[in-house]
């Protein structure tokens, strides 16, 4: 079975085409997957501005759906499904996607499936190595979200932490706004980061509560924040004075700091929960998955708690219809569809 995703809810206009083949070990093949990227469009402005995005999503969906279909060599006759992103994410840029694979799926008269964006985000990891040993525990970061999800059975996701405030991409941002590094924040930090020093500044790392196995479950045990680690980056910034121009090394020591409490953050709380739900395996997801420092220091800490760590490919990190497609595929075997009513949901909630 063959299934065409649609993904629009940030500023990535997303297609891609997957399909489903007789391999247990490898059950989904990408036959397809075109993204436009309105990264130059938002970068003036220092983040993206939802009123333009969805302007553009519009400017680009059928170049990029008939895009994807060509690369994939497909008609609409060689179609199971249409997988669309119902949610979470900027309304104005889902409604477009949605409205549109509405369309399709009418007009192609195909089965229309609405995908939960985090799922798509746990799903490439599956889409990128088959199925995981399980139960697995998945972090799936990014620029707007920064989650754990405890895995126990395929397309079951459990949600066990949140950020209580920034997500860890959100952080990333905002600081390089700061430290005049421009948008987006992630990929110029951490290219910065590695000729710096992680210990010249000793920026804080948060936590909500500390895990004790002979202590009951705390309630947000599992939630992460970063709201703190940006006001150190911020206090310790104005500390240098009005008109501070920091030097090469300077600046890599900062970036470097500032990535060694997020990733620190991020990998101590995923593998601590990996421990306390009995975890196979972790996964790690999402935009910010692209990150050398999380990646290496997930890796290692992967081998020293004897657990595989997967993540996926740089093109499967970031937003893409792949990974929807994917995970519209979980759905549909499911019995999951929707109908004409189908909406966008901009703060849709990943439910088991």
């Amino acid at each position: 079975m063959r299934i065409l995703g649609i993904e629009t809810s940030c500023d990535e206009t997303a297609a891609a085409v997957v399909e489903e083949v007789d391999d247990p070990a490898r059950p989904w093949v990408v036959r397809s997957s075109v993204v436009a990227s309105q990264v130059e469009i938002h970068r003036e402005w220092g983040g993206v501005v939802p009123e333009l995005a969805s302007r553009q999503h519009l400017r680009d969906i059928c170049g990029v759906v008939e895009r994807a279909m060509g690369d994939a060599a497909v008609t609409a006759k060689d179609l199971g499904a249409i997988g669309v992103t119902q949610g979470p994410g900027l309304v104005g840029s889902l409604l477009v996607g949605v409205s549109f694979a509405k369309a399709l799926a009418a007009s192609w008269n195909l089965p229309l499936v609405p995908v939960h964006h985090l799922a798509g985000h746990i799903e490439s990891l599956c889409l990128q190595h088959g199925p995981l040993p399980l139960p697995a525990m998945v972090l799936v970061v990014s620029g707007g979200h920064t989650s754990l999800y405890d895995v126990r059975s395929p397309g079951e996701y459990r949600a066990i932490g949140r950020t209580r405030d920034d997500a860890a991409g959100e952080a990333y941002d905002k600081v390089a706004k700061l430290i005049g590094l421009g948008y987006p924040g992630g990929p110029v930090i951490d290219r910065i980061a590695k000729a710096g020093d992680d210990r010249a500044i000793q920026f804080p790392v948060a936590r909500m509560t500390h895990p004790d196995r002979n202590e009951p479950l705390k309630k947000g045990q599992w939630d992460f924040s970063f709201s703190g680690l940006k006001t150190a980056v911020l206090r310790h910034v104005r500390a240098q004075g009005e008109g501070w121009s920091p030097g090469p090394q300077e600046l890599a020591d900062l970036c470097a700091s500032f990535q060694r409490s997020v990733v620190e953050a991020l990998i101590g709380k995923t593998f601590a929960a990996a421990r306390w739900y009995g975890a196979r395996s972790v996964g790690i997801a999402g935009g910010v998955s692209a990150n050398s420092r999380l990646r290496a220091d997930a890796e290692a800490a992967g081998k020293r708690a004897g657990l595989p760590v997967f993540v996926p490919s740089l093109a499967l990190s970031t937003d893409n219809a792949a990974m929807i497609a994917a995970a519209g595929l979980r759905r549909f075997h499911a019995g999951v569809r929707a109908g004409e009513d189908l909406n966008a949901e901009a703060s849709l909630a990943l439910t088991p």
